[in-house]
């Protein structure tokens, strides 16, 4: 599994898990599932079951902060008691701006690509444009 429920440590204090989750780890599980289920959405030049199935120290490091901050903001919108939102609500935009920045082909995140049956390139990302349009004077 990429994320673990443990794992979500490093974003929010055990205690705090406790409190929202009431006992019931389903939930958080199921934000993080929704959290991968989001980040893949924007990753699909990228060979997705290759980054994802990734363990431990072969997992992208940013891929998992920024899925991590997706899936806390997921989990808090069930309770915002003691929590401060504001912040959570920053980081999570700050992740989907990079995945759009991924998707656009702004960023490269070092993940694999996905590759097609030949074994080439299968992303089909293709870049377009022109240069400014130039007016001439006399």
């Amino acid at each position: 599994m990429f994320l673990t429920n443990e794992e979500m440590k490093t974003h929010l204090y055990a205690e705090n898990i406790k409190v929202i989750q009431r006992d019931d780890e389903t939930i958080l599980t199921a934000a993080i599932q929704g959290a991968l289920v989001e980040a893949k959405g924007y990753l699909k030049a990228y060979d997705i079951d290759k980054a994802f199935g990734a363990v431990g120290n072969e997992r992208n490091p940013l891929l998992l902060i920024w899925v991590k901050d997706i899936a806390v903001w997921h989990f808090l919108i069930l309770c915002n008691a003691g929590h401060e939102l504001g912040l959570r609500e920053k980081r999570y935009n700050q992740a989907i701006a990079w995945f759009r920045g991924v998707q656009k082909g702004d960023i490269d995140p070092d993940l694999p690509v996905k590759e097609d049956e030949s074994g080439g390139n299968a992303a089909g990302i293709i870049k377009f444009g022109s240069n400014p349009k130039k007016e001439q004077h006399f």
